[in-house]
């Protein structure tokens, strides 16, 4: 199973993988990394969840970091201003850079969350 191989190969600095199609069979070697993101890949989407994948340097508009925050972008906004996202102007347009997103995003997902509290009826 794609899953298992990088826990049953720690260290492996490449894989072969065998492709079969009806034009015939290919090896293909790939960096480890890139079987261990495939199978993150397929996990979440054999649990029906979306997948976006980014480069780590890539510059987002606030609509596509709010997107990947899942958040509104006037949520994202008053994030910015905190210093807890770092961005940067282009003109007056505000640029995100995926890899301090994506940081901000493990780190909130680490914090712990007040209990929704209901309201007296």
């Amino acid at each position: 199973m794609v899953r298992d191989y990088p826990s049953r190969h720690p260290g492996a600095g490449v894989v072969r993988l065998r492709v079969d199609d009806e034009r015939g069979e290919e090896t293909l070697t790939v960096p480890c990394g890139a079987v261990e993101l495939l199978a993150r890949i397929l996990a979440h989407t054999a649990n029906g969840q979306g997948v976006s994948v980014v480069p780590a340097n890539a510059e987002l508009t606030t609509q596509q970091a709010a997107g990947l925050l899942n958040v509104s972008r006037p949520i994202l906004i008053g994030l910015l201003p905190t210093g807890e996202i770092e961005f940067r102007l282009v003109g007056r347009q505000r640029r995100i850079r995926a890899e301090p997103l994506l940081k901000y995003l493990r780190a909130d997902d680490q914090r712990p969350r007040q209990p929704a509290t209901s309201s007296p009826r």
